[in-house]
């Protein structure tokens, strides 16, 4: 190859990587051109997105302002509603208080009156002491100068005499006041009882320690007496009561100081009489009968009293309890009885006084309820009933009721006294119960010593069965206005000396008589 062609081909070459660059050139050229442009719109889109960004957080902050200043502006209104009520709240305090300051005005204002008054009371008090000063040291002097005596002989003498006086004058304003009052309270006491009597009348049973269970003939007494007396050891073994065959025609004694396993030992003995068949393993068959029998006639029993009272929600304890009454008996006379008789007692006496009758019916149907346990359990049959009614949950009311109606610890309601009355006057009516003679007269002698015992009394008779004590005074000696003192005294004594139930009467009798003789 020449010199020439390779000089044209190194200048088509030169000229091939000219034109070559030159369109790389062009070709990056544009390429940035686009690449701009590209960015150019990206960012104007990414100021357009923003700019609706901005507006929409601020449409969504003006929202929000908008919500929390409704917010605010509802709790300052109901700010403002508590304001104004405290306001009207303390106006109308402000009024009250005024009120109050004038009133408080107008009683000092009176008070300072009062004030002035007690002191013109004073002072004439004082002067009316210095004149009885005067008129007594006057009175002194005179009587020194009559009589002839010292001064202190003369002042024992006047402080005697108006000693006398002052006991004269109180005794007849005393006598005065004690009479209207017992006037009144005869009266309505009277009609209260009257009326709780009229509407009550309780028959009783006279229940005693013996029962007779009567025979067909006298030929079933060998059957109940039994080979070598094995049938009667049976019986007496299996209820614990002895049995009394004697010459009594047609009857056996049945004889115990427990009236529950009496009445057993009976219904048993009548049960084997009727079946005929009469031997030790039969005996203690009936006998285990009649007491399941026994306790659900009790339990039976104690159901019916609190249904005849309405006492609901007693404990079924005390319910079996207040059936063993049935077969108890205090002085003759029927504890359940009584006890019936006392509740509706209870209630009528409190429906004249406006107190609570279910709760005065209730504690006087449960105020025996220890006599049920007090040969097993240790104290008074008030104090026993009252733990048992508080074990079992009864009223606090009922409970206190219980352990008070014989005071072994006071009274303090109207329920505690209406349960000592009604038991005392269903015990001390007439036909109600039976004492011993050698307690009754001794009972009426210790009435009488006691009312001989005092100055001035002349002779003391105890009458209505204990339950009026009248006592005759020497006029000589006792005033009519002391009278009444001299019996507010004896009665005084025979409560602290004596236990007795109900109440005992004392009328002292002052009598002058004037006996001459014509010749």
């Amino acid at each position: 190859m020449d010199l020439y062609s390779i000089l044209l081909l190194g200048s088509c070459l030169l000229a091939g990587a000219l034109v070559g660059s030159y369109l790389r050139k062009i070709f990056v050229e544009g390429h940035e051109k686009n690449i701009k442009a590209q960015s150019r719109q990206i960012v104007e889109k990414a100021i357009v997105e923003a700019e609706q960004l901005k507006k929409e957080a601020i449409l969504q902050s003006k929202e929000a302002a908008y919500q929390v200043k409704q917010a605010l502006e509802d709790e300052l209104r109901a700010e403002r509603e508590e304001l104004k009520d405290e306001q009207r709240q303390l106006k109308r305090r402000r009024e009250n208080l005024k009120r109050e300051w004038e009133g408080f005005d107008r009683r000092q204002e009176e008070l300072l009156g009062q004030e002035e008054r007690v002191k013109t009371r004073d002072a004439e008090l004082q002067a009316k002491h210095q004149q009885a000063d005067e008129l007594v040291s006057e009175k002194k002097n005179e009587l020194a100068r009559l009589a002839g005596m010292s001064q202190d002989e003369a002042k024992k003498q006047l402080f005697d005499s108006l000693e006398s006086e002052a006991r004269m004058e109180a005794a007849k304003k005393l006598a005065r006041i004690e009479n209207e009052m017992r006037m009144e309270a005869d009266r309505k006491g009277k009609n209260i009882l009257a009326l709780a009597i009229s509407r009550y009348a309780g028959d009783y049973v006279a229940d005693r320690t013996v029962s007779m269970v009567p025979l067909p003939n006298d030929e079933m007494k060998g059957r109940i007496i039994g080979r070598e007396g094995r049938n009667i050891r049976a019986i007496e073994a299996a209820t614990g009561i002895d049995i009394i065959i004697d010459d009594t025609p047609e009857a056996v004694i049945l004889s115990g100081f427990n009236p529950v396993r009496r009445e057993v030992a009976r219904q048993a003995l009548l049960q084997l009489i009727s079946d005929g068949r009469i031997h030790p393993g039969r005996i203690e068959e009936v006998v285990e009968k009649v007491s399941k029998d026994l306790e659900i006639t009790m339990r039976e029993a104690g159901e019916q009293a609190t249904f005849d009272v309405g006492a609901h929600g007693v404990h079924v304890e005390l319910i079996n309890l207040l059936g063993r009454l049935k077969y108890r008996t205090s002085y003759g006379q029927n504890v359940l009885q009584h006890s019936l008789e006392v509740s509706f007692l209870c209630g009528i006496m409190a429906s004249e006084l406006g107190v609570d009758v279910k709760m005065a019916k209730r504690a006087g149907l449960l105020h025996d309820i220890g006599k049920a346990v007090d040969h097993e359990v240790e104290g008074s049959h008030a104090i026993i009933g009252r733990d048992l009614a508080r074990k079992y949950g009864e009223p606090e009311e009922v409970v206190y009721a219980i352990g008070a109606h014989h005071e072994e610890q006071p009274p303090i309601s109207v329920i505690d006294i209406l349960v000592q009355s009604a038991d005392a006057l269903s015990g001390a009516r007439p036909g109600a119960r039976k004492e011993m003679l050698q307690s009754y007269v001794k009972r009426l002698e210790e009435l009488e010593g006691i009312a001989n015992a005092f100055p001035g009394v002349e002779k003391s008779y105890a009458i209505q069965a204990g339950r009026d004590l009248r006592i005759i005074v020497d006029s000589g000696r006792v005033r009519d206005e002391e009278a009444t003192v001299l019996s507010q005294d004896i009665a005084r004594s025979i409560e602290e000396k004596l236990t007795y139930p109900g109440q005992i009467r004392v009328t002292v009798i002052r009598e002058t008589r004037a006996v001459e003789y014509a010749r």
